[in-house]
Parts: structure tokens; sequence; C-alpha cells
């Protein structure tokens, strides 16, 4: 063997190995974008936290169809990304497809959490237990005694949040009354604000005060209309309360940015199987800053904190929509 098949040979080991170790995380988006103000955007916000504090670069993808999912966790695991992250419920066939054709891979589910697989780190939260929370502010700030809930694609987890919400107005006036309607029934209700303006006026009619909008991109709609009709709304997932205000009561933190950045920063390491994140783990809770805080006064905010304690503790348990398919404070 010549120096120079030696030399070619050796480089060529060093950029395999240089390859392996610099394996780029890739993020699939779901429908609606990733700047949807919402969901998506804030798992972009999560993984540019990462990109900033390590220099790193990540992959990404910005749906358009239900067909590009499957075809999206195949180019990436193809390319080599690791891990690669996914976005919402919908991911769950294709993951169940592709997961096993990449046992090297580590694939992270975003709203996934009952896939039997190995190299699949599944992650959920209780999104019962924040919008408890926020349900009881609504309830605290409604002068009609009635309030609402939008929530966007009609499926159990939306139904999760909206149940948990519920059973914190009613915490806080058993009379009150929860005018709930979904946007739809297939993706595209995730990204539709002129259908969330319309299910906001309409209950704006029936008495609504305060509405919470569980609907990704189709809540800005949403908080728009609230703002311009003199009424107070609830955002989700990201912090929205920027968005109008003084008339943002204060929005339901998912922390999906968190989830996220901590992926991108385990790396290929990142700890498979299914994890749930709720108050305790800092999973969910409310947004509470400069825009919302003329809005919630000491005693609201007194009265949030001890629920809030009160669930960590067990001393409080919300239900969870899932665990029968109905809600004991909301016939949806």
């Amino acid at each position: 063997m010549t120096l120079m098949t030696k030399l070619l040979g050796a480089a060529a080991g060093l950029a395999l190995s240089a390859g392996a170790a610099l394996a780029e995380p890739a993020l699939i988006f779901d429908l609606g974008g990733k700047f949807d103000k919402s969901f998506n955007e804030a798992a972009h916000n999560g993984a540019q936290r990462w990109a900033d504090e390590t220099g790193g670069t990540y992959r990404e993808i910005e749906l358009q169809s239900e067909a590009q999912r499957e075809q999206a966790l195949r180019r990436f695991a193809e390319a080599g990304a690791n891990p690669v992250i996914t976005m919402g419920f919908a991911m769950a066939d294709p993951l169940s497809a592709v997961a096993p054709d990449y046992p090297d891979t580590k694939f992270v589910a975003i709203d996934v959490t009952w896939l039997d697989a190995p190299n699949i780190r599944q992650i959920g939260f209780a999104e019962h237990e924040g919008s408890y929370l926020v349900g009881m502010m609504a309830a605290m700030a409604s002068e009609s005694d009635t309030v609402g809930f939008i929530g966007g694609m009609d499926i159990p987890l939306i139904r999760h949040f909206g149940c948990g919400y519920a059973q914190g107005v009613k915490a806080v006036n058993p009379d009150a009354t929860i005018v709930a309607n979904m946007t739809g029934t297939t993706p595209s209700a995730w990204n539709d604000p002129v259908k969330g303006s319309e299910l906001t006026k309409s209950q704006i009619s029936q008495g609504a005060d305060v509405i919470y909008a569980a609907a990704g991109g189709t809540g800005v709609g949403v908080l728009q209309t609230a703002a311009d009709e003199g009424i107070l709304s609830i955002g989700v997932d990201s912090n929205q309360n920027h968005l109008h205000p003084g008339k943002v009561l204060t929005s339901m933190l998912k922390r999906v940015d968190v989830a996220v950045y901590d992926a991108m920063k385990a790396g290929e390491a990142v700890e498979t199987g299914v994890f749930v994140l709720g108050l305790a783990e800092e999973g969910v809770g409310y947004a509470l800053d400069e825009n919302n805080a003329s809005l919630v006064s000491a005693e609201m905010q007194a009265m949030v904190d001890e629920a809030r304690a009160k669930i960590i503790s067990g001393e409080l348990e919300v239900a969870a929509y899932y665990t029968n398919d109905s809600c004991p404070a909301l016939d949806f």
C-alpha cells in the first residue's frame, strides 16, 4: 500500500467519524407552519435557542400535506439526521412505519405517547392541568358568567384541553355557562383564522366575555377578534400575551420549546421512552408578564397558585378527558 493510499484511507475514516459525531438534528413542523404563533412556533423557538447557544445547525421542513409526513421522516433518516423531531399526533402512524427501518436513528415524537418502538422518545403534556388554571382565571375575570372555548381539530387531545378548562371554570363558578366549539374535523382546522374569528363572534353573541383558544394558527383569529370586540381571550402553547397587550388575559403554556431544546441538546444520546410533562415538571403553566399584569389581580394569582400547588401534591385531581372519553364538566 502506498503512502498516498494510506493517507486517503485515513482521511476517509476521519471524515466518516466526524460526520457521525456531527449528526444534525432535524425538526418536522406540523401543518400550519413554524410561525403559527402557537404550537409549531414554540418548537421553532426551542430549536433556535439550541442553535444560538451551541452554534449548531439543524434541518427542518414545514409540511404542506399529509403525504409529506412519511417522506420527510425517511428523507431525514436517510440523510443521517439524529434525532429526528416530529410535531403533532398525526405523526404517529408514519413513525410506526418508519422508525423500525432506521433502528440507529432516534426519533422524538411530541404529542404522541402510545407507540411501541424502542428508538422513539414520546412526549405528552398534562394539558388539562394547565387548562384548569386558566379556566379559573377566566371565571374570575368574566363579568357575564359565560366563557368560551374554541378548539382546533376535533380530536381527544383538544377535548382534553377543553375538559381541564371547564373544570377550572366550574371550580370558581359552578353556575357559569361554557360555550364550546371546534373549528373542524380535518387538519385544516389548525390554520383557519377566519373561521376562528367567526366562532368568536358567535360565542360573543351568546354572552361569552372570555374565550380560550386551543386551535393552533386558528387561534390568531380568535385573539384578534376578541380584542376588536372588547372581550378577553386566552392564548395557548406559546406565550401569546404580547399579541394584544392588555386584552389577552393569559396564555396556557405548553413547553414544547423546552422539549425540543432538550432533545437537540441530548442529540443521539436522547433517552427514549414515554414522558408526560405536567405542572410538577413545569411542562405546562400560565403566562404572567407586563402585557397582562393589569388584568390579573393578586387575589386571582393567589387562588391559581394555590390550585397549582394542590394539583402537584395530589390533593386536587383534574379529570382527564382520556380516562373515559368524556368530561365531567363539559358535554362536547
